[in-house]
């Protein structure tokens, strides 16, 4: 990482942190470069940077203005502010977007996938439940993913798995956040089989309705047993 990109790198975990709001300026050119010890065209080109990412604004005249992460438009500083929140809406928006995702894939991996993958299904759900009878939340959680993995390779698509991996981390710690109450983990793994069971069929449409009905249980489960806000009829 060359240094104004490491500068970029720490301007841009100050605004994650709130040391720099959105709305706020940055500080001028000159204190930057004085407190990260670079000098100032270091500064313009760590600026440079997160201007094109559209994490600040330059205003003429006035500074250069944060602006705030839904006008953001590279992924990866996205990822940074939402990995420091708390809030209950940063599940339900990663659910939101793994539906999107997963549905389609599931209707894909229903025509295009092998009896190989269907084995390996099968080996992850029975995982899953091994993991559930011994309590073992770490397991359990690395299962569901290795299961979801398998059914997005299975599309037969070579970008469809990459959709979901900038989200690594932070849909892994959802699934910590879920998997660790008793009643979720049964419910996934009725999901779970009612998919597996679906791509076996080989019909598309039951297979996308499948992944759909277990990421509105799954909306459903964050709701009712992790947020204590049952889903409204």
């Amino acid at each position: 990482m060359s240094i104004p990109d490491d500068l970029a790198e720490q301007l841009l975990n100050a605004i994650v942190d709130g040391v720099h709001p959105p709305g706020s300026t940055l500080p001028p050119e000159a204190e930057l470069a004085e407190a990260a010890g670079v000098s100032r065209l270091t500064v313009r080109e760590a600026v440079k940077h997160l201007r094109a990412q559209n994490v600040v604004r330059v205003v003429r005249g006035r500074g250069t203005y944060v602006n705030p992460p839904d006008r953001w438009t590279a992924l990866a500083p996205v990822v940074k502010a939402a990995s420091r929140s708390t809030g209950a809406g940063l599940s339900e928006a990663l659910i939101e977007a793994r539906r999107l995702i997963e549905n389609g894939a599931a209707e894909l991996a229903a025509r295009r996938r092998t009896e190989d993958d269907l084995v390996e299904l099968s080996e992850h759900l029975a995982t899953m439940r091994e993991a559930a009878e011994a309590g073992d939340t770490e397991q359990f959680v690395q299962a569901d993913i290795d299961f979801h993995d398998v059914v997005l390779r299975a599309s037969g698509n070579l970008f469809v798995p990459l959709l979901l991996e900038p989200f690594g981390s932070l849909l892994a710690q959802g699934r910590r956040e879920t998997s660790a109450v008793p009643q979720i983990r049964a419910n996934a793994i009725d999901r779970h089989q009612t998919v597996l069971d679906a791509l076996a069929t080989g019909d598309p449409e039951l297979a996308r309705r499948a992944m759909d009905a277990h990421m509105h249980q799954t909306a459903n489960d964050l709701r009712t047993h992790v947020r204590s806000k049952p889903e409204q009829p």
